[in-house]
């Protein structure tokens, strides 16, 4: 891996993770240090992450990480709205069935009779249901709006990460999704979506302290 991808790649999971937090100073030199990367691979890290707007210019000199407050979050999920809601459908229309049935197969039997649901593991099926989804809208353009929500995505999940209710539910919610897909109905699977999308947006903002909203 180069040491420009490598040094972004860290950045970024620091950044979703929370552990480079909102306002954090990202000093080039710092960093660089850090990271045991020259300057030049720093930069263009720094750049990449400005550009997906998890890193902002505070003043000439100073570069920080953006904020992410309740109104991002709100925002976030409008466009999320926009493109997921589109993005099943054309799936519906034009994906392979096969690929879904059994993803939807999966979200089912990882839903849990008892006990706590491996939250790794979920995000695991998460992923490989957003890589089925990318195949099936086959547009460039909307798979690369959806991977830089999902980039921001990150963020909003860690906040609701240990919430076992909430992650059970959405184990249902994904494989009717994915049934719907399967079965080739765009306009349930668009319906499955947004309903998702409401009660995950939901329980992200009830997750958050009140003090930090």
């Amino acid at each position: 891996m180069r040491a420009g991808d490598r040094a972004y790649t860290t950045l970024l999971e620091e950044i979703q993770r929370g552990e480079l937090a909102p306002g954090t100073v990202v000093g080039e030199v710092e960093q660089a240090a850090r990271l045991g990367v020259s300057r030049t691979p720093m930069r263009e890290a720094i750049r990449r992450l400005v550009s997906d707007g998890l890193i902002l210019q505070q003043s000439p000199r100073v570069m920080v990480v953006s904020g992410f407050d309740t109104d991002d979050i709100r925002d976030l999920f409008e466009a999320r709205r926009a493109l997921e809601e589109t993005a099943a459908r054309i799936a519906a229309e034009r994906g392979d069935r096969n690929a879904f049935a059994e993803l939807s197969d999966a979200f089912s039997e990882a839903h849990p009779e008892r006990g706590e649901l491996a939250t790794d593991a979920y995000y695991e099926l998460i992923g490989r249901f957003d890589a089925a989804i990318d195949a099936a809208v086959d547009n460039v353009y909307l798979v690369q709006a959806l991977r830089n929500v999902r980039t921001h995505l990150s963020r909003a999940r860690r906040l609701a990460r240990d919430n076992q209710e909430r992650l059970v539910a959405s184990v249902s919610e994904h494989a009717l999704i994915a049934g719907a897909i399967a079965a080739g109905d765009a306009d349930l699977a668009a319906h499955a979506t947004h309903v998702h999308l409401h009660h995950a947006l939901t329980s992200i903002l009830n997750s958050i302290p009140e003090g930090q909203q």
